[in-house]
């Protein structure tokens, strides 16, 4: 879809208050005022003349907006929403790099976005725009129920490059990994029941390097805040799921702690229906070969010495035993245990 930036007009007002009326907007901008009505529209027209509506180039309806904050000598901070009716056709990240252009055009030297942490959308508007993540700032804006919640950070200067900004993890190719019998699919947000029944299993949390939170909205955040650290080049979260059917099989995530030795870990746990039954194996030769195919040199797992049956996993998968490391990871009540440690290498990742 072609899009077009203009000045807002009365005759907006009506999609205007319809757009900011959907539960995803009211989320992320809880600073709107509920219900938004036509009014609150007309008065945000006179109150930001400088914030641009995005329309449709050739039906000119609208499908969003786009506007700048300044925030210091040569600095704005960029904001935007899409309509519920234009999402998932390229429309923000479109009207981003457009407006970002104009702006640099007019002389800003930085341009900078906040997005919230569970915002997976927004943040993949901001790497299609060319932004690089710089960071997270703890407690930098209020939370649809009032409380202060964590902003990432991205930017762009203006002798940066036009997007996409470049990305230690791509996402998989056509959304999944499948071998036709388990299928590997991201870590969202409503995969967040189901994660915390598995994870809070004694048997899943007591293997656990991290633990369980034992609060389900917790383990839902974490679920929603992967696509953020997936996006950060951090880790790579995924379900695994029965290929014919979908049903959740349990997860696992390729964790990229040594982006500088192009080394990677993989880490993995099953729901009780799916052990036994070659699910794991199928998963950790799935994410190590794609680990191998987006440049790792290195792939690397490890198991308490006492869990035989995933070191068995691990064998299956074609990874190999290097040895013992001592206290390595953290055992129940501030104890430490020992690590088998397992790697395969790209070049023998056939």
């Amino acid at each position: 879809m072609t899009v077009r930036l203009r000045p807002w007009r009365d005759d907006d007002a009506d999609a205007v208050a319809a757009a900011c009326g959907d539960p995803a907007i009211v989320r992320y901008l809880p600073f709107l005022p509920q219900p938004y009505t036509r009014d609150d529209a007309l008065e945000f027209f006179r109150r930001k003349p400088e914030d641009l509506a995005v329309t449709d180039a050739e039906t000119d309806r609208v499908l969003g907006a786009v506007g700048s904050t300044p925030r210091g000598d040569g600095i704005a901070e960029v904001g935007y929403w899409v309509a519920p009716w234009a999402r998932r056709q390229g429309v923000a990240s479109a009207a981003l790099e457009r407006f970002s252009a104009r702006l640099f055009e007019q002389g800003l030297r930085r341009l900078y976005l906040m997005t919230a942490l569970t915002n997976g959308a927004s943040q993949r508007v901001a790497v299609a725009g060319g932004y690089l993540r710089e960071g997270v700032a703890r407690g930098a804006a209020r939370d649809g129920d009032g409380t202060w919640q964590d902003m990432v950070v991205w930017a762009r200067t203006a002798g940066d490059p036009p997007g996409p900004s470049a990305r230690a993890l791509p996402d998989l190719p056509g959304g999944e990994l499948t071998d036709g019998v388990v299928a590997l699919r991201p870590l969202t947000e409503e995969d967040g029941p189901s994660t915390y029944e598995m994870r809070s299993r004694p048997d899943v949390s007591g293997r656990s390097v991290v633990g369980t939170p034992m609060d389900p909205a917790v383990v839902t955040r974490q679920c929603a805040e992967s696509v953020s650290k997936w996006l950060a080049g951090q880790r790579a979260e995924m379900t695994i799921r029965d290929a014919a059917d979908g049903t959740y099989l349990g997860e696992i995530a390729l964790f990229y702690f040594e982006p500088l030795l192009r080394e990677a870990m993989i880490g993995y746990s099953l729901t009780p229906e799916a052990r036994g039954k070659g699910c794991a194996s199928r998963a950790a030769r799935l994410v190590t070969a794609w680990g191998f195919e987006i440049g790792m040199a290195r792939m690397t797992a490890g198991t308490a010495p006492d869990n035989v049956a995933s070191q068995r996993v691990l064998e299956a998968a074609g990874y190999h035993r290097e040895g013992l490391q001592r206290s390595r990871l953290p055992g129940p009540d501030g104890t430490r245990i020992d690590n088998v440690q397992f790697a395969k290498l790209r070049l023998a990742a056939t």
